[in-house]
């Protein structure tokens, strides 16, 4: 059997796929955060362009993606699907483990899938710049590439942990012209009472996104840009998922289990969706699990209520899994997987029972990751390293119970920028942060009350 599958450029989906409607039931209404009562198209307008506020409601199925979307999607798609042999070789196992890599577009992960449709639809709208958060990088890169090749300006606060970790990330977004911030900054309001209470703040995505939130709702030719959580940015990212269906057809497989890393939810929503569907067609019945670090464990120890998306409170709430709007994770350096909340569409799904979730170390995910590198050759982002964790936890099962399993994972990014991570891992010096409940308990203080 093949190492790499492949499809033709042809073969390249040509929608994205919109969960919602076959679901059993509805997800909860986002709310207001003045009113508390459900928003419209006209509340999210000082942020988002009409185009991406429509897709956010959809009741379509299907939403075709626009041809000058495919012609920058054809630079890195359709992206590879690979079984991983050696690495199977390596843990004896009889699982056969494949993996959907994403690390093949411009920005090295799978978030230009959506930054370049969201820099279109802004553009299309006469929006001039675009503002957002990122945490390890990965997401301001992919904005960076996505506004440069539709003319917007670019700016980002990066939580300051990476920032500070990961320097290379930073001249990755300034050579594509974007202007990148540590965050918390002096340069808002919501940033200067963060850095008040705290001079010495790790900052969070949640800091980060109050702060991008604040400067775009301030002029009205900037928009605000958001990488993960929305569930117009998970169905961009079902195009992974809808390859993947396609390539394993090709050599006759189906997952018998489906893991991904979940921080906001973007690249687990876009690798499972097409499943889940098929899963719910009577198709296939692999179980589908998320993946998510210890110290920051939103689905397997956080509630399920409303709560804002950033630390400010200026954003609308959304019913999620949550450690409470204004909790700090510890400075792991899977910094894309550092979010308070979980998407609300992912957390309406674990709720319903259709997925499932664990939560592991990061040293687990460094041991798991060198591995990978020393195997299959690819040296994955810390991110993805807690789903190769996953899948290896799975492969050993296997070779306990002599079960012939199929794995599928998405290796959504490289970590050519996350060396300084691995430095640490190989010097003995990286350390697992336990889940801190009196921190969450007192975030959880202060997390809106509201019925249902």
């Amino acid at each position: 059997m093949d190492t790499k599958i492949t499809l033709n450029e042809s073969e390249m989906p040509t929608q994205w796929y919109n969960i919602i409607p076959d679901l059993p039931e509805p997800p909860p209404p986002v709310l207001h955060p003045g009113t508390h009562e459900p928003i419209g198209p006209a509340d999210l307008a000082p942020l988002f362009p009409m185009a991406l506020i429509m897709q956010e409601v959809s009741q379509d199925s299907y939403i075709d993606i626009p041809d000058e979307v495919l012609d920058v999607y054809r630079l890195w798609r359709p992206s590879p699907l690979f079984r991983a042999h050696r690495l199977e070789k390596a843990l004896d196992t009889p699982a056969r483990i494949y993996y959907k890599y994403e690390g093949v577009s411009p920005a090295g992960s799978h978030k230009p899938n959506t930054s370049v449709p969201q820099a279109f639809y802004n553009a299309q709208e006469g929006v001039k710049k675009l503002t957002t958060e990122t945490g390890a990088g990965q997401w301001g890169s992919a904005l960076a590439f996505a506004c440069a090749i539709f003319g917007l300006g670019c700016e980002v606060w990066q939580v300051s942990a990476s920032y500070d970790l990961k320097p290379y990330r930073k001249i990755m977004m300034e050579t594509w012209g974007a202007t990148v911030h540590p965050s918390p900054s002096d340069l808002t309001a919501s940033g200067r009472a963060i850095l008040e209470a705290d001079p010495n703040s790790p900052g969070s995505l949640g800091i980060a996104i109050s702060e991008a939130v604040e400067v775009a709702a301030q002029d009205p030719d900037t928009k605000y840009a958001l990488g993960s959580v929305l569930n117009h940015v998970l169905m961009h990212q079902t195009i992974i998922g809808e390859e993947a269906l396609k390539q394993l057809a090709k050599v006759g497989e189906s997952p018998d289990l489906l893991v991904g890393c979940t921080g906001g939810g973007s690249n687990f929503g876009g690798l499972s969706f097409p499943f889940i569907r098929e899963k719910m067609k009577g198709n296939m019945d692999p179980t589908i699990r998320c993946v998510e670090p210890a110290a920051c464990p939103s689905l397997t120890k956080g509630e399920y209520r409303y709560d804002f998306g950033d630390t400010a409170g200026m954003t609308p709430l959304v019913k999620m899994h949550t450690l409470g709007h204004d909790f700090v994770p510890d400075p792991i350096h899977a910094g894309g997987l550092r979010y308070h909340g979980m998407a609300p569409l992912v957390s309406h799904i674990y709720e319903l029972g259709l997925v499932e979730a664990e939560a592991i170390h990061q040293k687990e995910c460094f041991d798991a990751g060198v591995l990978f590198a020393r195997t299959e050759g690819i040296l994955p982002a810390p991110e993805p390293t807690h789903a190769i964790a996953a899948a290896v936890r799975e492969a050993e099962r296997c070779k306990e119970t002599g079960e012939e399993k199929v794995i599928l994972t998405a290796l959504c990014g490289h970590g050519h920028f996350d060396l300084r991570s691995y430095e640490a891992y190989l010097a003995g010096e990286l350390v697992d942060y336990d889940y801190p409940e009196e921190k969450v308990a007192a975030a959880m203080e202060r997390v809106p009350v509201i019925a249902g």
